[in-house]
């Protein structure tokens, strides 16, 4: 906790200036960010901090495994909530999802989680993505070094979101009229490098600069 002071302290004095003329400009209109950008929990994975953004660009949605729940799942969670908020209220004409490597949900969803009683939130978000694991279990069989398929099934994952994206009404008409776009990415931390899902090849490329 101290450090997360300390941290305070350095951002009201030493950065708090560049950025005072951008919070009071946004502090006197509604957010208008451009893009939900929807990513894992993991605190190695900063969406703002690898896309270079500013305050008030993105809306950010971090869950345990970057996961999107069909929208007809019986009960309610604040992910689906996120979703109809951002892209019927705010407006984002794009939807990101990302991935990443050593994804401890990806570990969870294919080792299993230990065996406890004091888990069970965390038991049945999990579950969220055993469609993933199936896949898993069908088409990767070749796959047999442990990271290798954690990656796999994260990539996986990723698509799997992007389906299910499409079962919420307010995503799906505007995919229709064509003011909305999904987006599927990953994130790998040992090079700090983006990849996006390209439908022509099939494959996550790698995320170059503009020509």
């Amino acid at each position: 906790m101290q450090q997360l002071i300390a941290g305070v302290h350095k951002f009201q004095q030493d950065e708090l200036g560049r950025y005072k003329k951008l919070f009071h400009r946004l502090s006197r209109q509604e957010q208008n960010p451009h893009t939900l950008f929807i990513t894992c929990s993991d605190s190695r994975v900063l969406a703002e901090l690898i896309t270079q953004s500013q305050p008030g660009d993105l809306f950010v949605v971090k869950n345990v495994g970057n996961m999107v729940p069909r929208a007809d799942v019986p009960g309610r969670n604040s992910t689906a909530a996120a979703i109809e908020f951002a892209v019927k209220i705010l407006g984002v004409s794009d939807v990101v999802v990302c991935g990443h490597s050593q994804c401890g949900a990806m570990t969870a969803l294919l080792n299993g989680l230990p065996e406890s009683a004091e888990i069970p939130h965390l038991r049945d978000w999990i579950a969220t993505a055993s469609p993933v694991r199936e896949l898993m279990d069908r088409h990767y069989q070749h796959l047999t070094d442990r990271d290798a398929r954690i990656t796999a099934a994260a990539g996986e994952n990723v698509l799997f979101a992007l389906e299910n994206l499409h079962t919420y009404p307010a995503v799906a008409t505007r995919i229709a009229d064509g003011t909305l776009r999904l987006h599927g990415w990953f994130f790998q931390i040992a090079t700090a490098k983006l990849f996006a899902y390209d439908l022509s090849t099939q494959q996550f490329q790698p995320i170059e600069p503009e020509p």
